[in-house]
């Protein structure tokens, strides 16, 4: 490959990626959740499921914890999410996907599942399982939420 096709490792990492989040936003889109933003959803994928805190999702979206706050405000008008006391502590409250939210995310299953196939049928499953190895284990030391 000459110089010009040559394309950094981190775009090479990012260009799948991009290419997985499009193709899952249009699913949703196609599937009737046409009603909220690419941002909205990114906020909205990084909810746990048994619930998140409004600073843990600001920190794991790198916004601030007002910006999140909006974004939830929004999630939760459009039925995605709903706020309910944090059962650890009385004074915070939890952020948990509501039945919209877990219809989206069975789009979103089903399209990411349909995306890794292809990937695996393209590369062979030595390869594509390789991969997976090799990304699972560099998330090691890249992923600070990791669980």
């Amino acid at each position: 490959m000459d110089d010009e096709q040559w394309v950094d490792l981190g775009t090479s990492l990012f260009i799948p990626y991009r290419y997985t989040e499009d193709r899952i936003f249009r699913a949703l889109h196609d599937a009737g959740f046409d009603d909220w933003t690419l941002t909205q959803c990114r906020v909205f994928q990084r909810i746990a499921q048994d619930g998140s805190r409004l600073t843990d999702l600001a920190e794991q979206a790198q916004m601030t914890k007002q910006s999140a706050s909006a974004m939830v405000d929004q999630l939760e008008s459009l039925g995605y999410v709903r706020r309910i006391p944090d059962p650890a502590d009385g004074r915070a409250r939890l952020i948990v996907i509501e039945r919209r939210g877990r219809r989206a995310i069975q789009v979103a299953k089903a399209t990411r599942d349909e995306i890794l196939a292809e990937w695996k049928e393209y590369l062979g499953t030595r390869n594509f399982a390789l991969l997976q190895q090799i990304l699972d284990q560099l998330r090691e030391i890249t992923d600070p939420y990791a669980r």
